[in-house]
């Protein structure tokens, strides 16, 4: 026997076994149509009988296997059924003759035999015959099943009279020998009549008649009949039989203790000992039960103990191998044996025990098998192995049936079959098809083994004439075992992938194969690896804001509460994904990714773009290359979002070695990301800033820097003006409808004078709206005025001439004689000089604030800031400001010492004054009249700001604008005379203390002195005759806050020798009429007092007149500034002749 049966399990030995066959030509289809429904009919109760006799069919059986059918009658055929079409009754005695010809084949086993016979009508069909059927068709054949049970029950009753005739003992006959075909030629000439030889003959037969009892279905008697011939044989060392007893007397008991069979999923046929009620009636001892032994409960106790346990089974089934393995012609039964026994350990969980036999198994030789034997031989192996769960064994041994079936001595390798069996040694391997199995945890089984077998499968599917399953197993074998492959590998496999991708390029389709199974599309998210997306928000200049007073609409038509935790709580989810920025609809808007190359070469990533959901978006792909092993690499991916709305980035698709991807982020393993999800608002236009001064990158406040679009530097002397024009393009698609410009001047620990920035938006605003490609225009003044006082350090080197400051009389306190100095002295010390040199820095940002198209609409606009810095350099210093007394009490002279800083010569000018020149590091004096100010009715801007201030504060703002009035007045200007074009305004604002500004202020008694009509003030002389009335008046006006008064004036009058001597006594000369004092009394504030007089002058000459207040207490309240009375010169001439 050289075909072994590698589906046979225990419960076959209670089988018989019936060959189909079809004869003549039949359809293959139909065949096994008809051979199906013949199979099904696989047990059939005996009628009046309690047995059941279990038939095994089969298309195919080798004579071979037959002629064992004395050692094992599981394996002998006792039936024949044969299947062939005759359409005519001219075919019936040829049908009929090879009918019989193939009885023959079986013929010394046969029991029974029937033709069943399609398409033939007529007499001959209408016979009545029990061993031929006829049908006039496949599809025209409903008794079938019947014909096969009545086929069945012919069998048993063979079956029965042949058990009871072998069981009857007659001692006075001569008992058979039965023997195997080898065995024949070993019993030549051997003594028949010997002691031994009849009890080989005898436990032989035992053996046998336990055969037939268990087919007939007496498992009582089969187990005694078993039992009985293992003494017997054991007694004469008949090991070959002795095995074969001990097999029945082991499947008997694996029949009882597992009725529901032991075949599994695996085996070819299924569970069919008994019904399922059955089978669970077999486990109590007296049910009644379908085997045919009575429901006696002694008779069912009895059979219990002929049965072996279940741990003895096994024991029996390693005795009976082990006489097996004795006999080189008996390898198949020692195979099939090994099987059975691993197939009932494999139910009672038994592994390592059910190994031992399957090892035991491998090593059996069979002689010289056949290409299609050995597949079969390693496939069952494999199968058993994965039925005890030996996972790894199992695909071992499929991985081998596989190279089997490709082997070079086959004609026709089938590289389909290959294909086949090595994906179902994947699971063995803990190995999976589907690339999101290896995102999970560690790396599962070992991975040298899996990569041979990624190889072969590559191999094999291109054997098969399929590039695109090769190409799909070469990306797998590159994304999940790149950490396994040296470098060189890497550079193989790649060289390959591109080789198998010129033909037949690879993508994220799914890939179906004819048995089902499904190949999930495999992402090169490694080539390049990921490790964090950053969505990046727009430029500074291109982000959108949202006007103020709409931020909160939303939200309060949302809920009536001002906040609702319940409301926050429900949106967490979004909120935590959403980023806090905006991206702008048809704006370029762009991905970080950092990345690196694990490959030991230089990595090229073709069509690299984006891939996203929610909006319309159109992705700009890019190329890269990746030097090899390169560390974190930035690659920014970009695209325009067509539509408005909610964005979510969901990966990116690359091209790489010929292979496109799609890289979702929910698939990358320790992917840093601050979120996926930004919101799109609708479109805005576009402005370009372009300025009429060069760009400027180095701002120093980096609070701003970060925020400006560009930004501008010039140098200017301090009092400088320069102006800058700006121009606004619209580089946008949509139209510009509102525009906007604020100016912000950055903290500065210097003072700044007046205005930084100005413009006039009127002009720009009057081109709105600003379509697309159109430009506007925006003149800005920048002027630089700081202050120009100078330095404790160069007042040191300059001199003063000792002249009063004050414009008050001498005697007063206040006066102050400073030292003697030389004119036009310059700076000597280079340190002083520095110091003046020294250049400092304002900085302003200017904001365009603009808006228009969908967005507008929406309540979105857009900021373009720019930055203007200004180096400023000092122009001139007033080093002393003082002031002196003019001769009109209205007016004073202001003294400022002015030092140019400036390497260049200038000339300074103020208004109503000559201009002066300065050499570079030079000093000189200025002197300036100026008319006194009324400070007190000047306007104030804002009294609610000036009320709320501290009083410190008010005194500040208030000398801020005395000084603005004082500087405006004297209109102080330099001009650089190398560079006309240099000009600017030196403000003293900044120079002018208390004292100063109280000496510039017009005192709040104004006195007028009127001699003969004609107002005496400054170098004014008023004429009169001799002997003429000259009328004299003195007005006072009260300018104060509170009323004064009552005073008392004396004039008097004297003359100057302008020799230091003046003469008082001119009595003679000049007479009052009336009296010389005049009496004013309490003048209200705003109102005025006048006193009249007149004088009578004797001789000619010049005479003075010195107005004198009596001292009274009124008086000495006052400050003495406010009693500054006008000089009053008056010339007496001859009288007119008549």
């Amino acid at each position: 026997m050289s075909v072994p049966d590698y589906m046979q399990c225990a419960e076959d030995h209670q089988t018989v076994v019936v060959v189909v066959q079809p004869m003549g030509i039949v359809p293959e289809d139909q065949f096994f149509r008809i051979y199906k429904r013949i199979a099904s009919v696989s047990q059939v109760s005996i009628r009046d009988s309690q047995r059941v006799l279990f038939i095994r069919f089969r298309h195919h059986y080798p004579p071979e296997n037959n002629e064992w059918g004395d050692f094992q009658t599981h394996r002998k055929v006792v039936g024949l059924i044969s299947v062939t079409s005759c359409t005519t009754a001219k075919e019936w005695p040829q049908t009929s003759d090879r009918f019989h010809g193939q009885k023959e084949v079986f013929g010394s086993t046969l029991y029974d035999s029937r033709l069943l016979v399609f398409g033939l009508q007529g007499e001959v069909a209408e016979q009545q015959r029990t061993d031929v059927a006829f049908y006039p068709s496949y599809d025209d054949c409903p008794d079938v099943e019947k014909r096969v049970e009545d086929f069945v029950e012919s069998i048993f009753i063979v079956l029965e009279s042949k058990r009871l005739d072998r069981a009857t003992d007659k001692s006075g006959d001569k008992i058979q020998m039965l023997c195997v075909p080898f065995e024949k030629k070993d019993f030549v000439g051997l003594d028949t009549d010997s002691r031994h030889y009849k009890k080989r003959c005898q436990g032989r037969m035992r053996k046998h008649v336990g055969d037939l009892c268990l087919q007939a279905g007496m498992l009582q008697d089969a187990l005694v009949h078993y039992h009985m011939a293992v003494e017997l044989l054991r007694s004469v060392n008949d090991f070959l039989w002795l095995g074969a007893a001990l097999e029945g007397l082991c499947s008997a008991s694996v029949i009882f203790h597992y009725p529901g069979g032991t075949a599994g999923k695996s085996g070819a046929r299924k569970p069919s000992v008994s019904s399922a009620a059955d089978a669970g009636k077999r486990h109590r001892p007296g049910a009644l039960t379908s085997s045919g032994i009575s429901a006696d409960t002694s008779a069912e106790i009895g059979r219990a103990k002929n049965c072996l346990s279940q741990e003895d089974i096994i024991e029996k089934y390693k005795e009976a191998i082990s006489y097996y393995g004795k006999y080189k012609s008996a390898g198949v039964i020692e195979l099939e044996a090994c099987i059975k026994a691993v197939r009932v350990l494999a139910i009672q969980k038994r592994a390592m025990e059910a190994s031992e036999f399957l090892q035991n198994a491998v090593y059996i030789n069979l002689g010289q098998l056949s290409e299609e034997e050995k597949i079969q031989r390693y496939s069952v192996l494999s199968e058993l192995y994965e039925l005890i769960g030996f996972q790894r064994k199992s695909a071992f041994f499929k991985r081998v049936a596989a190279m089997q079936c490709v082997a070079p001595t086959i004609p026709e390798p089938g590289w389909k079959a290959c294909y086949k069996l090595l994906l179902e040694t994947l699971p063995g391997y803990s190995l999976s098809l589907d690339p999101k199995d290896f995102s999970k945890g560690t790396h599962r089984g070992w991975a040298a083994v899996q990569l041979r077998l990624l190889h072969e499968l590559v191999y094999a599917s291109r054997r098969m004439g399929n590039p695109g399953l090769s190409v799909r197993h070469l990306s797998f074998l590159l994304q999940t075992m790149l950490d396994f492959l040296s470098d060189q590998e890497k550079k193989e496999v790649t060289q390959s992938l591109e080789n198998y991708t010129s033909k037949c390029p690879g993508g994220m389709e799914v890939i179906s194969l004819p048995d089902g199974l499904k190949l999930s599309p495999v992402p090169f998210t490694k080539l390049p690896i990921v490790r964090s997306v950053s969505l990046l928000n727009l430029p500074v200049s291109l982000r959108p804001h949202k006007v103020k007073g709409l931020l909160g609409q939303g939200l309060s038509s949302a809920s009536p509460f001002i906040y609702s935790p319940i409301t926050m709580h429900s949106r967490g989810d979004e909120r935590s994904k959403k980023i806090d920025f905006q991206w702008v609809q048809g704006d370029v808007c762009e991905v970080q990714l950092m990345v690196y190359n694990p490959m030991p070469f230089e990595l090229r990533v073709e069509n690299m773009g984006l891939l996203t959901s929610g909006v319309d978006f159109e992705s700009l792909p890019a190329a890269l290359s990746l030097p090899a092993e390169s560390g974190l690499y930035p690659v920014t991916l970009v695209g325009v979002p067509r539509t408005a709305g909610n964005i979510t980035i969901n990966g990116y698709h690359t091209s790489v070695f010929g292979v496109s991807s799609d890289c979702l982020l929910e698939g990358l393993v320790g992917v840093k990301s601050s979120g996926c999800m930004v919101e799109v608002v609708p479109s805005l236009p576009r402005l370009q800033l372009c300025t009429s001064l060069p760009r400027f990158t180095h701002f120093s406040s980096s609070e701003y820097k970060i925020n400006l679009s560009t930004s501008v530097s010039l140098q200017l002397f301090n009092g400088e003006t320069q102006q800058l024009t700006i121009t606004l393009e619209n580089i946008g698609t949509e139209t510009l409808n509102t525009l906007e410009l604020t100016s912000k001047t950055l903290s500065t620990k210097e003072k700044l004078f007046g205005e930084f920035l100005t413009w006039d938006l009127q002009d720009a605003l009057s081109h709105l709206p600003l379509k697309s490609g159109q430009s506007v225009s925006i003149p800005v003044n920048i002027s630089a005025k700081l202050d120009f006082s100078g330095q404790e350090s160069l007042l040191n080197d300059l001199n003063d001439d000792g002249i009063s400051v004050t414009g008050l009389p001498v005697s007063s306190p206040l006066r102050q004689v400073l030292k003697p100095r030389t004119e036009n002295k310059p700076v000597g010390s280079d340190a002083s000089k520095n110091e003046f040199n020294h250049v400092k820095t304002l900085e302003a940002v200017l904001t365009f604030k603009y808006s228009g198209g969908a967005g507008q609409v929406e309540g979105y606009y857009r900021e373009l800031s720019l930055g203007v810095r200004v180096d400023v350099e000092p122009s001139v210093f007033f080093t002393r400001v003082s002031t002196l007394p003019a001769t009109s009490t209205r007016q004073c002279h202001l003294l400022l010492d002015v030092f140019n800083s400036t390497e260049h010569e200038l000339t300074l000018s103020a208004k109503n004054n000559q201009d002066l020149v300065l050499h570079a590091s030079e000093c000189q004096r200025m002197a300036i009249q100026v008319d006194k100010l009324d400070f007190d009715s000047m306007p104030v801007t804002d009294h609610d700001a000036l009320r709320q201030a501290t009083v410190r504060q008010q005194e500040e703002k208030r000398q801020q604008v005395q000084g603005g009035l004082i500087n405006s007045t004297l209109d102080i200007h330099w001009t650089i005379i190398s560079f006309t074009e240099r000009h600017g305004e030196a403000s003293v604002e900044g120079v002018l203390n208390q004292l100063i500004l109280e000496h510039l202020q017009l005192a709040p008694l104004q006195w007028d002195v009127v001699v003969n009509g004609k107002p005496c003030d400054c170098d004014v002389i008023a004429d009169c005759r001799v002997g003429d009335a000259v009328p004299l008046e003195v007005k006072l006006t009260n300018r104060s806050k509170s009323a004064v008064g009552p005073f008392s004036l004396t004039i008097v009058p004297f003359q100057d020798y302008q020799n230091g001597v003046q003469n008082y006594d001119l009595q003679d000369a000049v007479t009052f009429i009336g009296s010389n004092t005049f009496y004013i009394g309490t003048v209200n504030p705003t109102e005025n007092s006048v006193c009249v007089g007149a004088l009578l002058f004797l001789y000619t000459g010049d005479f003075y007149l010195n107005i004198k207040f009596q001292d009274d207490s009124t008086a000495r309240d006052l400050p003495p500034a406010w009693f500054c009375l006008p000089s009053v010169h008056i010339k007496a001439q001859e009288p007119v002749e008549l």
